[in-house]
């Protein structure tokens, strides 16, 4: 029965990812995905993967996804404080204050004419973009231990799309520290293009990417990983990797 569900969603996910969005398959998936779990969800995507479906089209078939799961998805179980996702989801939401006020702060600086010393907003930029990249600890217990327990019991493709998104955020988080440490001595106009094209980028980027991983792969996470002494393990690992400063424990 599960494969059952799985294969009926990929046929339609496939013809959404095609260009097909008429009312009768909106409806039609509508109605699988109201019986279908996260382990499904994953198991269908990595279906598509090993059927030769590359990074870039299965990103894009993910977002698909996601507009349609956006009304029925729901939160991570309730779990107590100090398990290994509940840190993680905390840790989302600290996130994501961070990228409003990154948004913020390069609106107001777009409206600036030149460098202002004294001016609090690039203080502001300075400490945001250290905080984002201090959230590597973050994506390091996830790619070090909570993937590869995903993986162990055949969850591979969300891992695997989570990984590349990864790789694209640090690469745009260490450029916002460049810029915020060269803001003084650049061109400002030229510093006013590389800080709004690389912060757009993240904030739209890592929201999105948060609100996959909260409503896809931790709960695919919750769903296959059913041993305490698992959980405990993972634990004991993300305790050796480290927390960000702002991690509520």
């Amino acid at each position: 029965m599960v494969m059952n569900n799985v294969d009926k969603l990929i046929k339609i996910l496939e013809r959404l990812n095609s260009g097909e969005e008429s009312e009768h398959v909106k409806k039609e998936a509508g109605r699988i995905l109201k019986s279908i779990s996260p382990k499904e969800l994953s198991l269908a995507e990595q279906k598509l993967t090993e059927s030769g479906l590359s990074s870039d089209d299965m990103r894009a078939l993910c977002d698909v996804h996601i507009k349609i799961l956006s009304s029925k998805l729901t939160k991570s179980k309730d779990l107590k404080k100090g398990h290994v996702i509940h840190t993680m989801t905390a840790e989302h939401e600290k996130i994501l204050e961070f990228l409003g006020q990154l948004e913020k702060s390069n609106k107001n600086i777009q409206k600036m004419w030149r460098y202002e010393k004294g001016n609090g907003e690039f203080k502001n930029l300075s400490q945001i973009s250290k905080y984002l990249n201090e959230a590597e600890s973050h994506h390091r217990r996830e790619e070090d231990v909570l993937f590869p327990e995903l993986e162990k019991r055949g969850v591979t493709c969300p891992p695997q799309v989570m990984r590349y998104e990864h790789e694209e955020l640090r690469k745009n988080k260490k450029e916002l520290i460049k810029l915020a440490k060269n803001a003084e001595s650049m061109n400002f106009n030229e510093f006013k293009k590389s800080l709004n094209s690389t912060s757009r980028f993240i904030v739209s980027s890592l929201r999105d990417h948060i609100f996959k991983e909260n409503n896809i792969l931790y709960p695919t996470a919750l769903d296959v990983i059913k041993e305490n002494k698992v959980w405990n393990k993972m634990k004991t690992e993300c305790d050796k990797i480290g927390y960000c400063s702002f991690t509520k424990l």
